[in-house]
């Protein structure tokens, strides 16, 4: 009997050494809402320029949840090689989001900010590898065919805007 717990023991313990703790389960730490905010991005997408919708994607985006629900990954693969990572957290001290991108050219940045009007709109520095900082806001909504996101910069330190970019993330069909 001994004999046989202890063989039980090891394959169970085995079993879930080889497997990784399970992606859909959330931490209940993370379960209030505003944690949830951000889940309508959550995917495969293509990225496209939104004044040519239907040209080229620009991009390839995974966003995904990450530490049981409290986090949001992305990894973004710009078609020029540009690659960004980033994590999006809910911070409930803050009572904010905070979004850390980083890239492979060298480039860091961290916003913060709220969902307002149905969008999440977050801003900050985005230090530049040439030692550079300009400001930044960037804005994440639900668009008919995916998932919206613009940015305007500021190199005034917020007196005037222009825009960044802006891009319409629709998801990634395979074989299209």
């Amino acid at each position: 009997m001994r004999m046989e717990f202890l063989v039980l023991a090891l394959l169970v313990t085995s079993a879930s050494a080889e497997r990784p703790a399970s992606a859909t389960a959330v931490s209940p730490h993370c379960g209030a809402a505003e944690y949830h905010q951000l889940d309508y991005w959550i995917g495969d997408w293509d990225t496209f320029e939104t004044d040519a919708p239907d040209g080229a994607s620009v991009a390839r985006a995974r966003v995904e949840p990450i530490a049981q629900g409290c986090a949001i990954h992305e990894l973004y693969e710009q078609a020029d090689g540009l690659i960004g990572d980033s994590i999006l957290s809910y911070d409930p001290v803050r009572k904010q989001w905070q979004q850390t991108w980083v890239t492979n050219r060298g480039s860091i940045m961290v916003i913060v900010g709220n969902v307002r009007d149905g969008a999440l709109i977050l801003e900050g520095e985005a230090h530049l590898k040439d030692g550079k900082s300009v400001m930044q806001r960037i804005t994440w909504k639900p668009h008919p065919k995916g998932v919206r996101e613009s940015a305007v910069l500021s190199k005034d330190g917020g007196k005037t805007w222009v825009q960044a970019f802006d891009v319409l993330f629709v998801k990634h069909v395979d074989g299209g």
